[in-house]
């Protein structure tokens, strides 16, 4: 499952979001960031997606967890709280303030993750699908029909 070309030049100088693409809360992430990201810079992938998984290969992630939110970022991966946490200092404003929990040590804020992560289908629902993005944003999705 090597990335393609294609998939490689959408995605350089962006940074990619990769997400369950069936869990609701982390398709309600992913409509978070779309609106809030007026350079359009963030690329997207489910990762269950063959770009999703291809991703996690090259970044040494191939056992990542269908709960793990991931940033790849300036040839750097990162999951979890980190990735979150960069994605809003990402989007500027008043949420790259939010950044400043960064101090927060990663076990804390993984932990906290962890809950809500173990818990999204219970608390936000499972698709029967992937997000479907509208036009207007669909050249972001890199698992696009």
């Amino acid at each position: 499952m090597a990335i393609n070309e294609q998939t490689r030049l959408a995605t350089a100088g962006h940074p990619v979001v990769l997400y369950d693409g069936v869990c609701g809360f982390c398709q309600r992430a992913v409509q978070f960031i779309l609106p809030r990201d007026r350079k359009g810079s963030f690329r997207f992938a489910a990762l269950q997606s063959e770009i999703g998984q291809s991703l996690l290969q090259e970044y040494g992630l191939g056992n990542a967890s269908p709960d793990t939110f991931v940033l790849i970022d300036r040839g750097h991966a990162y999951t979890r709280s980190t990735a979150g946490l960069r994605v809003l200092r990402e989007l500027g404003g008043a949420w790259s303030w939010l950044f400043a929990a960064i101090i927060v040590p990663r076990p804390i804020r993984d932990y906290v993750y962890g809950v809500i992560a173990r818990n999204r289908y219970r608390l936000f629902g499972k698709a029967d699908a992937c997000l479907l993005p509208g036009p207007d944003v669909r050249a972001r999705f890199l698992d696009r029909a």
